[in-house]
């Protein structure tokens, strides 16, 4: 029998727990007044930013970031009546955890201040634990390519098979699917709801090889 080309497609999936999260709050105010509203904003939004600052000093935080303050103003309809400018002032907090109960607890205790709403968590990897994981999977899809292309190469009655080329899913085939996701799990927007028992994290790998077997 001549050379036969096979091409098969490897896939693997990992699944790890959520190492870090990050919290995503929104701090707001609105009023009549632009300048009273630009001031409340500034006394909300001070004392979480300290917190976070004190906290990533004490080593009990991973990070925090603070958008600046953005300020903006509109006419709202009251049925087909136009309403007085109302100002309005926003600024958006993120904090990264890696302390679930100290999160559950921060997010429990921030979502009392008026003007505060927790919008969403986003369950996560380390950067590191990451990359590991998408090594490994890739490894192990590339295994199961080879593992396929054996059992095609034996039912036709042939026992040597060589690679010829492997490469990320839709590098053989342009256009196909990226090759590999790194997703997280989300958490709700309301704090009362926020589940701090997230789904584990999918990291998962596909690869597309060519082989000649003879």
């Amino acid at each position: 029998m001549p050379e036969v080309t096979i091409t098969v497609r490897g896939e693997h999936e990992l699944r790890r727990a959520p190492e870090q999260a990050v919290a995503h709050i929104a701090v707001r105010a609105e009023g009549p007044d632009r300048g009273l509203v630009v001031e409340r904003i500034a006394a909300l939004a001070a004392p979480i930013r300290e917190e976070l600052a004190e906290r990533k000093a004490a080593g009990t935080l991973v990070d925090w970031s603070s958008q600046r303050v953005a300020v903006w103003s509109d006419r709202p309809w009251a049925g087909e009546k136009r309403l007085a400018v109302v100002h309005h002032a926003g600024v958006d907090i993120t904090a990264t955890f890696d302390d679930f109960a100290a999160l559950s607890w921060w997010i429990t205790q921030v979502a009392e201040r008026d003007g505060v709403e927790v919008r969403y968590i986003d369950w996560r990897l380390t950067d590191d634990t990451a990359a590991a994981l998408e090594r490994e999977a890739a490894a192990h899809a590339v295994q199961v390519a080879v593992a396929r292309a054996t059992a095609y190469a034996v039912a036709l009655g042939l026992s040597e098979v060589i690679p010829a080329e492997v490469a990320d899913r839709g590098l053989l085939s342009p256009g196909a699917p990226t090759a590999r996701a790194l997703m997280a799990a989300t958490g709700a927007m309301d704090a009362a709801a926020v589940d701090f028992r997230p789904d584990d994290i999918t990291v998962s790998a596909a690869v597309e090889a060519r082989f000649t077997a003879r």
